[in-house]
């Protein structure tokens, strides 16, 4: 056997079978390229689902990290360290917002979001104990814990896990009049993606973000978005909400802001809502860790300068023009997507998205399925224009031939 057919034999016999991954091993990676064990390099077309905006191996956030490693990596929050404050004070501002909750994993910051609407919802809204509700959208993508998948509509995730967590009402996503019926006096929370990833990188009609701002200001229900994929500069923006000048109570973030090194995720908002915990009511061992703030606030230093959003508006102009004259040749169905972020929905008849990722996979470029017929695209920020031009052009040969 060779050596990708006895690791991945030896990953099967030992690994819990919960991923079906494409049949590479990587080795190492540089920028927006991976080579695997044989040696053959590949163009990254995923970006680990955003975590990698800024690309395999940046020289500035690799030099954050050996700095921070040499320091101090853990306290737990028993102790400060001196990382701590200037993370949340320096998100904070990012987010314009006034206070920070870190935590490790995108789906401990989304949980964590939850139990902040409700913790708000009891003790300022003034919702009766055991009553608060949370509206969220149909096609959603929170993550896989036991509460989060309680309100998603893919049957994958949720089956066989139940008896599932109460509190959530799921209305259809970019529907405003469904959404309005659905909050009422004990709402705390619309929790949304201001695109939706997992479902194929689905765009909101026009106005929908502006609309359910406007209807949870009404309400005084918080808006929690979930930017943990949008987030960061994918879009062309700092966070996919301001596509609609539309700011947030709250911000779950996550992916990016660890650079692609260590899982780093966070809940950002005003003091009114996350003023509400006590100490020993919420919290993580590494969550704040001195190594995620030293990787965070590389991070949001290299976003501070604006450079990576405007490269992901530039070459995201480019990668949606050139995927869009694909659209009248019969073998793709729909392109949708912001910024360097696209979902292409491939007709039947070429084959599914999984055939399609791994005849591409045999050309040097590595995408990942979703939903069958869908293919998403998100290559890091970093891209050179001439690769992200060789990707699609090998993308159009998988669908050509």
């Amino acid at each position: 056997m060779t050596t990708t057919e006895a690791l991945i034999t030896a990953a099967d016999a030992h690994g819990a079978p919960n991923y079906d991954p494409l049949p590479v091993v990587i080795a190492t990676a540089e920028g927006a390229w991976m080579t695997d064990v044989e040696g053959r390099r590949y163009l990254d077309f995923l970006a680990g689902y955003s975590a990698l905006n800024f690309g395999h191996g940046h020289p500035r956030l690799v030099a954050a990290a050996k700095a921070q490693l040499e320091r101090v990596t853990l306290t737990s929050r028993a102790f400060h360290h001196d990382r701590f404050a200037a993370f949340c004070t320096e998100l904070a501002e990012l987010c314009g917002m006034e206070m920070v909750l870190p935590m490790n994993t995108g789906v401990e910051a989304v949980e964590t979001a939850v139990k902040t609407a409700r913790k708000w919802g009891y003790r300022v809204k003034g919702v009766p104990a055991e009553m608060a509700k949370v509206v969220v959208a149909a096609g959603n993508f929170h993550g896989r814990t036991t509460t989060v998948i309680s309100f998603s509509t893919d049957p994958e995730a949720r089956a066989d896990y139940g008896p599932y967590t109460p509190g959530f009402e799921i209305v259809p996503y970019g529907d405003l009049t469904a959404m309005r019926a659905a909050v009422t006096e004990n709402t705390v929370a619309v929790l949304l993606e201001p695109i939706q990833g997992e479902s194929g990188v689905i765009v909101p009609p026009e106005g929908y973000l502006a609309g359910v701002r406007e209807l949870t200001r009404e309400r005084d229900v918080l808006f929690v978005a979930d930017e943990i994929q949008s987030g960061l500069g994918r879009t062309g923006r700092t966070f996919a909400c301001e596509h609609e000048g539309v700011v947030p109570d709250v911000y779950v973030l996550g992916k990016a802001l660890g650079g692609g090194v260590l899982p780093v995720s966070a809940v950002v908002a005003n003091a009114e809502v996350l003023g509400v915990f006590r100490p020993g009511e919420h919290g993580s061992t590494f969550g704040g860790n001195p190594l995620a703030c030293a990787m965070a606030l590389e991070v949001i230093a290299m976003l501070r300068t604006g450079e990576f959003q405007e490269r992901a508006g530039e070459l995201g102009d480019l990668l949606h023009r050139r995927l869009a004259e694909m659209t009248g040749s019969g073998r793709v169905t729909a392109v949708r997507g912001r910024g360097l972020w696209a979902g292409v929905d491939v007709d039947p008849g070429v084959g599914s998205g999984r055939a399609v990722a791994e005849r591409l996979m045999e050309r040097g470029v590595l995408v990942k399925e979703t939903h069958g017929v869908t293919v998403r695209v998100a290559p890091p920020l970093v891209v050179a224009e001439e690769d992200l031009e060789w990707g699609v052009e090998q993308l159009w040969g998988v669908l050509s031939t």
